[in-house]
Protein backbone atom coordinates (compact mmCIF):
# COMPACT_ATOMS: atom_id res chain seq x y z
CA UNK A 1 0.00 0.00 0.00
CA UNK A 2 1.26 3.79 -0.88
CA UNK A 3 1.16 5.88 2.32
CA UNK A 4 2.45 9.39 2.48
CA UNK A 5 4.85 10.50 5.77
CA UNK A 6 6.99 12.87 7.16
CA UNK A 7 10.76 12.30 5.67
CA UNK A 8 11.94 12.19 9.37
CA UNK A 9 9.49 9.28 9.75
CA UNK A 10 11.55 7.00 7.83
CA UNK A 11 13.52 4.38 8.61
CA UNK A 12 16.05 1.83 7.16
CA UNK A 13 14.31 -1.29 5.60
CA UNK A 14 11.43 1.17 4.29
CA UNK A 15 10.63 1.25 0.28
CA UNK A 16 10.03 4.43 -0.95
CA UNK A 17 7.46 4.98 -4.01
CA UNK A 18 8.14 8.79 -4.26
CA UNK A 19 10.34 11.46 -3.29
CA UNK A 20 7.46 14.05 -4.07
CA UNK A 21 9.56 16.61 -5.37
CA UNK A 22 11.03 17.86 -8.58
CA UNK A 23 13.56 15.38 -10.41
CA UNK A 24 15.95 18.08 -10.10
CA UNK A 25 15.41 19.19 -6.11
CA UNK A 26 17.50 15.95 -5.22
CA UNK A 27 20.96 14.24 -5.93
CA UNK A 28 19.69 10.83 -5.96
CA UNK A 29 19.83 8.31 -8.62
CA UNK A 30 16.67 7.07 -8.45
CA UNK A 31 12.76 8.70 -7.63
CA UNK A 32 12.02 5.23 -5.84
CA UNK A 33 14.51 2.95 -3.66
CA UNK A 34 14.69 1.05 -0.71
CA UNK A 35 16.17 2.49 2.52
CA UNK A 36 19.04 0.91 3.71
CA UNK A 37 20.56 3.23 6.25
CA UNK A 38 20.46 6.64 8.53
CA UNK A 39 22.68 8.17 6.49
CA UNK A 40 20.85 7.78 3.53
CA UNK A 41 17.77 9.52 5.06
CA UNK A 42 19.79 12.33 6.99
CA UNK A 43 20.53 13.10 2.97
CA UNK A 44 16.92 12.99 2.04
CA UNK A 45 16.38 15.22 4.49
CA UNK A 46 18.91 17.44 4.30
CA UNK A 47 17.79 18.29 0.69
CA UNK A 48 14.42 19.88 2.18
CA UNK A 49 12.18 16.91 1.42
CA UNK A 50 9.23 16.86 4.16
CA UNK A 51 6.82 14.31 3.12
CA UNK A 52 7.03 11.68 0.42
CA UNK A 53 5.55 8.41 -0.61
CA UNK A 54 6.97 4.76 0.98
CA UNK A 55 5.43 1.17 -0.70
CA UNK A 56 4.26 -0.66 2.94
CA UNK A 57 3.87 -3.88 0.57
CA UNK A 58 7.79 -3.55 -0.10
CA UNK A 59 9.22 -2.67 3.18
CA UNK A 60 8.77 -1.16 6.69
CA UNK A 61 5.47 0.60 7.32
CA UNK A 62 4.29 3.23 9.29
CA UNK A 63 1.10 2.14 10.79
CA UNK A 64 -1.40 5.25 11.06
CA UNK A 65 0.07 7.08 8.03
CA UNK A 66 -2.49 8.53 5.42
CA UNK A 67 -2.98 6.16 2.39
CA UNK A 68 -1.99 8.26 -0.89
CA UNK A 69 -5.25 7.71 -1.97
CA UNK A 70 -6.83 9.09 1.07
CA UNK A 71 -4.49 12.16 0.78
CA UNK A 72 -4.99 12.54 -2.87
CA UNK A 73 -9.28 12.43 -2.38
CA UNK A 74 -9.00 15.36 0.36
CA UNK A 75 -6.74 16.85 -1.54
CA UNK A 76 -8.77 17.10 -4.58
CA UNK A 77 -11.77 18.22 -2.16
CA UNK A 78 -9.70 21.24 -1.35
CA UNK A 79 -8.39 22.06 -5.03
CA UNK A 80 -12.47 21.96 -6.23
CA UNK A 81 -13.77 23.64 -3.70
CA UNK A 82 -10.73 26.47 -4.61
CA UNK A 83 -12.11 26.53 -8.46
CA UNK A 84 -15.48 26.49 -7.92
CA UNK A 85 -16.86 30.09 -7.57
CA UNK A 86 -13.51 31.60 -9.34
CA UNK A 87 -15.04 34.08 -11.64
CA UNK A 88 -12.73 34.59 -15.05
CA UNK A 89 -12.60 37.92 -16.70
CA UNK A 90 -13.19 38.12 -20.51
CA UNK A 91 -10.73 37.59 -23.08
CA UNK A 92 -10.05 40.82 -24.89
CA UNK A 93 -9.58 38.82 -27.94
CA UNK A 94 -10.87 35.66 -29.14
CA UNK A 95 -7.92 32.33 -28.79
CA UNK A 96 -8.42 31.56 -32.25
CA UNK A 97 -7.48 35.17 -32.96
CA UNK A 98 -4.70 35.84 -30.30
CA UNK A 99 -3.09 32.28 -31.18
CA UNK A 100 -2.08 33.07 -34.56
CA UNK A 101 -0.07 36.49 -33.40
CA UNK A 102 1.03 34.70 -30.43
CA UNK A 103 2.86 32.05 -32.58
CA UNK A 104 4.87 34.73 -34.15
CA UNK A 105 5.99 36.13 -30.57
CA UNK A 106 6.54 33.00 -29.17
CA UNK A 107 9.04 31.97 -32.17
CA UNK A 108 10.56 35.99 -32.11
CA UNK A 109 10.99 35.40 -28.28
CA UNK A 110 12.56 31.98 -29.08
CA UNK A 111 15.08 33.34 -31.37
CA UNK A 112 16.37 36.05 -29.02
CA UNK A 113 16.66 33.98 -25.85
CA UNK A 114 18.63 31.65 -27.72
CA UNK A 115 20.99 34.51 -29.08
CA UNK A 116 21.30 36.14 -26.02
CA UNK A 117 21.96 33.32 -23.80
CA UNK A 118 24.75 31.72 -26.77
CA UNK A 119 26.43 35.39 -26.15
CA UNK A 120 26.65 34.63 -22.38
CA UNK A 121 27.86 31.16 -22.73
CA UNK A 122 30.83 32.70 -25.43
CA UNK A 123 31.83 35.21 -22.92
CA UNK A 124 29.69 38.36 -24.40
CA UNK A 125 27.69 41.10 -22.58
CA UNK A 126 23.68 41.03 -22.75
CA UNK A 127 22.11 43.43 -25.20
CA UNK A 128 19.38 44.17 -22.96
CA UNK A 129 17.84 46.51 -25.96
CA UNK A 130 16.89 43.07 -27.34
CA UNK A 131 14.84 41.87 -24.80
CA UNK A 132 12.53 44.73 -24.16
CA UNK A 133 10.53 44.71 -27.68
CA UNK A 134 10.09 40.28 -26.19
CA UNK A 135 8.56 41.14 -23.23
CA UNK A 136 6.52 44.24 -24.47
CA UNK A 137 5.44 41.76 -27.32
CA UNK A 138 4.49 38.66 -24.69
CA UNK A 139 2.66 40.91 -22.16
CA UNK A 140 0.48 42.67 -24.73
CA UNK A 141 -0.25 39.12 -26.13
CA UNK A 142 -1.32 37.74 -22.76
CA UNK A 143 -3.46 41.19 -22.23
CA UNK A 144 -5.10 40.62 -25.15
CA UNK A 145 -6.02 36.51 -24.30
CA UNK A 146 -3.74 34.96 -22.12
CA UNK A 147 -4.86 31.54 -22.63
CA UNK A 148 -2.74 31.45 -25.96
CA UNK A 149 0.48 32.00 -25.57
CA UNK A 150 0.58 30.24 -22.41
CA UNK A 151 -0.81 26.93 -24.04
CA UNK A 152 1.94 27.52 -27.01
CA UNK A 153 4.41 27.96 -24.37
CA UNK A 154 3.40 24.02 -22.99
CA UNK A 155 5.01 23.12 -26.73
CA UNK A 156 8.72 22.26 -25.97
CA UNK A 157 12.18 19.88 -27.85
CA UNK A 158 13.48 18.16 -25.42
CA UNK A 159 16.94 19.94 -26.36
CA UNK A 160 16.03 23.34 -26.50
CA UNK A 161 13.97 23.44 -23.05
CA UNK A 162 16.29 25.87 -21.59
CA UNK A 163 15.24 29.07 -24.02
CA UNK A 164 11.58 27.24 -24.15
CA UNK A 165 11.65 27.64 -20.44
CA UNK A 166 12.94 30.92 -20.39
CA UNK A 167 10.04 32.42 -22.57
CA UNK A 168 7.67 30.13 -20.92
CA UNK A 169 8.57 31.66 -17.56
CA UNK A 170 9.04 35.11 -18.57
CA UNK A 171 5.19 34.51 -20.56
CA UNK A 172 3.84 32.77 -16.34
CA UNK A 173 5.20 35.54 -14.46
CA UNK A 174 3.59 38.35 -17.13
CA UNK A 175 0.01 36.66 -16.75
CA UNK A 176 0.69 36.04 -12.85
CA UNK A 177 1.72 40.23 -12.10
CA UNK A 178 -0.99 41.03 -14.40
CA UNK A 179 -3.40 38.52 -12.02
CA UNK A 180 -2.12 40.32 -9.22
CA UNK A 181 -2.77 43.68 -10.49
CA UNK A 182 1.13 44.45 -10.62
CA UNK A 183 1.58 47.94 -12.94
CA UNK A 184 2.93 47.45 -16.49
CA UNK A 185 6.02 49.10 -14.85
CA UNK A 186 6.16 46.10 -12.93
CA UNK A 187 4.69 43.30 -15.19
CA UNK A 188 7.52 44.22 -17.93
CA UNK A 189 10.60 43.74 -15.47
CA UNK A 190 8.97 40.56 -14.04
CA UNK A 191 8.55 39.35 -17.45
CA UNK A 192 12.47 40.30 -18.27
CA UNK A 193 13.38 38.53 -15.31
CA UNK A 194 11.76 35.69 -16.04
CA UNK A 195 13.30 35.93 -19.75
CA UNK A 196 16.92 35.85 -18.08
CA UNK A 197 16.17 33.91 -14.53
CA UNK A 198 18.36 31.14 -15.93
CA UNK A 199 21.08 32.79 -17.74
CA UNK A 200 23.60 31.53 -14.98
CA UNK A 201 22.92 27.72 -16.76
CA UNK A 202 24.61 29.33 -19.59
CA UNK A 203 28.18 29.40 -17.37
CA UNK A 204 27.12 25.11 -16.35
CA UNK A 205 28.91 22.32 -19.06
CA UNK A 206 26.69 21.12 -21.48
CA UNK A 207 28.03 17.77 -20.24
CA UNK A 208 25.65 17.87 -17.16
CA UNK A 209 22.90 20.82 -18.32
CA UNK A 210 22.04 18.30 -20.84
CA UNK A 211 23.16 15.02 -19.49
CA UNK A 212 20.88 12.32 -20.23
CA UNK A 213 21.30 10.52 -17.00
CA UNK A 214 21.16 11.14 -13.11
CA UNK A 215 23.94 13.89 -12.05
CA UNK A 216 26.62 12.89 -9.37
CA UNK A 217 26.84 14.87 -6.27
CA UNK A 218 29.12 17.37 -7.64
CA UNK A 219 27.28 17.25 -10.81
CA UNK A 220 24.49 18.56 -8.71
CA UNK A 221 26.07 21.57 -6.97
CA UNK A 222 27.29 22.75 -10.27
CA UNK A 223 23.96 22.64 -11.25
CA UNK A 224 22.38 24.80 -8.44
CA UNK A 225 25.04 27.03 -8.61
CA UNK A 226 23.46 28.30 -11.75
CA UNK A 227 21.57 30.54 -9.77
CA UNK A 228 23.67 32.47 -7.78
CA UNK A 229 26.16 32.98 -11.37
CA UNK A 230 22.95 34.43 -13.17
CA UNK A 231 22.53 37.15 -10.34
CA UNK A 232 26.30 37.93 -10.62
CA UNK A 233 26.13 38.11 -14.23
CA UNK A 234 23.48 40.63 -14.45
CA UNK A 235 24.53 42.67 -11.32
CA UNK A 236 27.18 43.41 -13.73
CA UNK A 237 25.10 44.26 -16.78
CA UNK A 238 24.16 47.45 -17.83
CA UNK A 239 19.85 48.31 -18.06
CA UNK A 240 19.10 44.97 -16.36
CA UNK A 241 16.34 46.20 -13.94
CA UNK A 242 16.66 45.42 -9.98
CA UNK A 243 13.53 43.16 -9.74
CA UNK A 244 14.94 40.57 -12.38
CA UNK A 245 17.98 40.37 -10.91
CA UNK A 246 16.13 39.52 -7.63
CA UNK A 247 14.14 37.21 -9.72
CA UNK A 248 17.26 35.22 -11.10
CA UNK A 249 18.94 35.10 -7.59
CA UNK A 250 15.34 33.78 -6.02
CA UNK A 251 13.63 31.41 -8.51
CA UNK A 252 15.26 28.31 -6.51
CA UNK A 253 14.32 29.72 -2.97
CA UNK A 254 12.05 27.74 -1.10
CA UNK A 255 9.39 29.36 1.80
CA UNK A 256 10.51 27.01 4.39
CA UNK A 257 14.08 27.76 4.46
CA UNK A 258 15.10 24.29 2.46
CA UNK A 259 15.90 26.61 -1.32
CA UNK A 260 19.23 28.00 -2.72
CA UNK A 261 21.57 29.65 -2.94
CA UNK A 262 20.44 31.68 0.13
CA UNK A 263 18.20 29.39 2.48
CA UNK A 264 16.19 32.38 2.81
CA UNK A 265 12.71 31.86 4.26
CA UNK A 266 9.36 33.38 3.77
CA UNK A 267 9.78 37.35 3.90
CA UNK A 268 13.26 37.28 2.94
CA UNK A 269 12.15 36.38 -0.54
CA UNK A 270 10.34 39.11 -2.51
CA UNK A 271 7.44 38.29 -3.56
CA UNK A 272 7.99 38.14 -6.93
CA UNK A 273 10.68 36.08 -6.16
CA UNK A 274 7.71 33.60 -3.79
CA UNK A 275 6.05 33.69 -7.72
CA UNK A 276 8.73 33.38 -9.70
CA UNK A 277 9.50 29.93 -7.62
CA UNK A 278 6.08 28.89 -8.14
CA UNK A 279 6.35 29.22 -12.18
CA UNK A 280 9.54 27.96 -12.42
CA UNK A 281 8.68 24.84 -10.60
CA UNK A 282 4.93 24.43 -12.55
CA UNK A 283 6.77 24.79 -16.22
CA UNK A 284 9.57 22.46 -15.40
CA UNK A 285 6.78 19.41 -14.53
CA UNK A 286 4.75 20.25 -17.16
CA UNK A 287 8.15 20.26 -19.26
CA UNK A 288 9.54 16.85 -21.41
CA UNK A 289 13.34 16.98 -20.77
CA UNK A 290 16.14 14.86 -21.70
CA UNK A 291 15.67 12.55 -18.20
CA UNK A 292 12.01 13.54 -17.40
CA UNK A 293 8.45 13.45 -18.89
CA UNK A 294 6.16 15.71 -17.75
CA UNK A 295 3.30 15.55 -16.37
CA UNK A 296 -0.11 16.84 -17.87
CA UNK A 297 -0.90 20.51 -15.82
CA UNK A 298 -3.97 19.61 -13.79
CA UNK A 299 -1.54 17.08 -11.94
CA UNK A 300 1.47 19.69 -11.94
CA UNK A 301 -0.96 22.01 -9.98
CA UNK A 302 -1.64 19.32 -7.60
CA UNK A 303 1.45 18.98 -7.14
CA UNK A 304 2.39 22.64 -6.00
CA UNK A 305 -0.70 22.60 -3.92
CA UNK A 306 0.09 20.01 -2.29
CA UNK A 307 4.11 21.34 -1.77
CA UNK A 308 2.20 25.03 -0.90
CA UNK A 309 2.32 23.47 2.67
CA UNK A 310 6.32 23.58 2.94
CA UNK A 311 8.17 25.05 -0.18
CA UNK A 312 5.54 27.79 -1.46
CA UNK A 313 3.72 30.40 -0.11
CA UNK A 314 0.10 28.83 0.14
CA UNK A 315 -1.65 32.02 -0.61
CA UNK A 316 0.14 32.75 -3.95
CA UNK A 317 -0.03 29.04 -5.04
CA UNK A 318 -3.89 29.47 -5.20
CA UNK A 319 -4.05 32.31 -7.08
CA UNK A 320 -1.81 30.55 -9.19
CA UNK A 321 -4.26 27.63 -9.52
CA UNK A 322 -6.86 30.10 -10.30
CA UNK A 323 -5.60 32.22 -12.69
CA UNK A 324 -3.80 28.58 -14.49
CA UNK A 325 -7.24 26.77 -14.30
CA UNK A 326 -7.47 23.25 -13.26
CA UNK A 327 -8.07 22.05 -16.68
CA UNK A 328 -6.15 24.77 -18.63
CA UNK A 329 -6.37 25.65 -22.37
CA UNK A 330 -4.92 22.44 -24.29
CA UNK A 331 -5.72 19.83 -21.69
CA UNK A 332 -7.16 16.81 -23.00
CA UNK A 333 -9.99 15.81 -20.73
CA UNK A 334 -12.48 12.68 -20.23
CA UNK A 335 -16.28 13.64 -20.44
CA UNK A 336 -19.50 11.73 -18.81
CA UNK A 337 -20.83 10.74 -22.02
CA UNK A 338 -17.10 9.01 -23.05
CA UNK A 339 -15.76 11.38 -24.99
CA UNK A 340 -12.58 13.00 -25.53
CA UNK A 341 -12.41 17.09 -25.49
CA UNK A 342 -9.69 19.60 -25.74
CA UNK A 343 -10.46 22.66 -23.56
CA UNK A 344 -10.36 25.50 -25.67
CA UNK A 345 -11.47 28.05 -22.50
CA UNK A 346 -11.81 28.41 -18.69
CA UNK A 347 -15.35 28.20 -17.39
CA UNK A 348 -16.61 32.10 -16.67
CA UNK A 349 -18.24 31.25 -13.36
CA UNK A 350 -16.56 27.75 -12.43
CA UNK A 351 -12.74 26.28 -13.41
CA UNK A 352 -14.25 22.80 -13.36
CA UNK A 353 -16.63 23.20 -16.19
CA UNK A 354 -14.93 25.26 -18.72
CA UNK A 355 -15.62 25.48 -23.19
CA UNK A 356 -14.39 22.30 -24.49
CA UNK A 357 -14.43 20.46 -27.82
CA UNK A 358 -15.15 17.23 -28.08
CA UNK A 359 -13.03 15.52 -30.61
CA UNK A 360 -13.08 11.98 -29.83
CA UNK A 361 -15.50 8.96 -29.24
CA UNK A 362 -14.46 6.58 -26.59
CA UNK A 363 -16.56 3.86 -27.44
CA UNK A 364 -16.09 3.86 -31.27
CA UNK A 365 -12.61 4.41 -31.14
CA UNK A 366 -12.43 6.91 -33.84
CA UNK A 367 -12.07 10.77 -33.58
CA UNK A 368 -14.64 12.95 -34.94
CA UNK A 369 -15.25 14.13 -38.51
CA UNK A 370 -16.35 16.96 -37.11
CA UNK A 371 -15.76 18.32 -33.77
CA UNK A 372 -17.90 20.61 -31.66
CA UNK A 373 -18.32 22.57 -28.76
CA UNK A 374 -19.67 22.04 -25.36
CA UNK A 375 -20.09 24.68 -22.71
CA UNK A 376 -19.88 22.86 -19.60
CA UNK A 377 -21.40 25.54 -17.72
CA UNK A 378 -24.62 24.24 -18.78
CA UNK A 379 -24.11 21.02 -17.20
CA UNK A 380 -25.41 18.76 -20.50
CA UNK A 381 -21.71 16.64 -19.27
CA UNK A 382 -19.12 17.26 -16.88
CA UNK A 383 -15.11 16.05 -16.72
CA UNK A 384 -14.35 13.13 -15.18
CA UNK A 385 -10.14 13.74 -15.62
CA UNK A 386 -7.56 14.86 -17.71
CA UNK A 387 -6.13 12.10 -19.90
CA UNK A 388 -2.46 12.33 -21.65
CA UNK A 389 -2.64 13.47 -24.93
CA UNK A 390 0.27 11.28 -26.45
CA UNK A 391 -1.64 8.01 -24.69
CA UNK A 392 -4.37 8.56 -27.03
CA UNK A 393 -2.35 9.80 -29.96
CA UNK A 394 -4.29 13.31 -30.07
CA UNK A 395 -2.85 16.76 -31.03
CA UNK A 396 -4.61 18.98 -29.00
CA UNK A 397 -2.82 22.25 -30.10
CA UNK A 398 -4.32 21.75 -33.94
CA UNK A 399 -8.04 22.18 -32.26
CA UNK A 400 -7.49 25.81 -30.61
Amino acid sequence: MIKRIRSDQLRPGMYIQDLNCGWMEHPFAFNAFRVDDDKKIQQIIATGIRELYIDSSRGLDVENAQTHDEFHAELNQKIHALAENHEVKPHVVPLSEEVKVAQHVHHDAHKVVHHLMSDIRMGRQIEMADTSPVVESITDSILRNKDAFLSLARIKRKDEYTFQHSVSVCALLVAFTRSLDYERAVILEAGTGGLLHDIGKMKVPDSILNKPAPLTDEEFVVMRSHAEIGRELLEHTPGVPETAIIITGQHHERFDGTGYPGRLKEKQISPLGQMASIVDVYDALTSNRIYHKGMEPTAALKKLFEWSKFHFNAELVERFICLIGIYPVGTLVKLESEMLAVVISPGQGSLLRPLVRVVFDIQRGQPLMTPYDIDLEAKTDSIVQYESPLQWGIDQYKYL
